[in-house]
């Protein structure tokens, strides 16, 4: 009984020591669909601040479209700072239907989020072009993934003026 209260103590002391020498890898830029971390393309970019990511104008519509078709038009969002990296969304619309989702860039912290991110992303592209808007479900484990997915395509979305 009175060796409990030391072992509780050496304990706390081995967690904290534990969490004070803790050291996270940097931050690396990685396409998605790939697991091989890439350098990052700017040498003098901070680790905890990926560079930034140029974003790209609204592509213009036509203007006199030929009769019975719609503009297609797209538009890149802004890129977004997740817990585990950065990314940005694409959007496609012809007229004010949604027809492709991608995501250009992604930088992740670690292999783990590029995993999260790759299963993540689909799913969340299959859930954007079935309900046509910005408003669909995050995906269980991903929360902070979906959170940027859905903040990008909404600013692109905002660009295009599709609501």
């Amino acid at each position: 009984m009175k060796r409990a209260p030391l072992l509780v103590l050496a304990g706390t002391v081995a967690g904290f020591v534990g969490v004070l020498t803790f050291h996270t890898r940097p931050v690396s830029a990685t396409t998605p669909g790939t697991s091989d971390a890439q350098p990052a393309a700017t040498p003098s970019a901070s680790a905890t601040a990926p560079a930034p990511v140029p974003t790209a104008a609204v592509t213009p519509a036509p203007t006199h479209p030929a009769a019975g078709s719609e503009a297609v038009r797209s538009a890149l969002g802004t890129s977004v700072n997740f817990s585990y990296g950065v990314l940005d969304v694409r959007v496609t619309v012809r007229g004010t239907h949604i027809t492709a989702v991608t995501v250009p860039d992604m930088q992740t912290a670690e292999p783990t989020s590029q995993q999260i991110s790759d299963q993540a992303i689909p799913m969340l592209r299959a859930e954007v072009l079935s309900s046509q808007s910005a408003n669909v479900n995050g995906i269980s484990g991903a929360t902070f993934t979906s959170q940027a997915y859905v903040q990008s395509l909404q600013a692109a979305l905002d660009k295009l003026n599709v609501t």
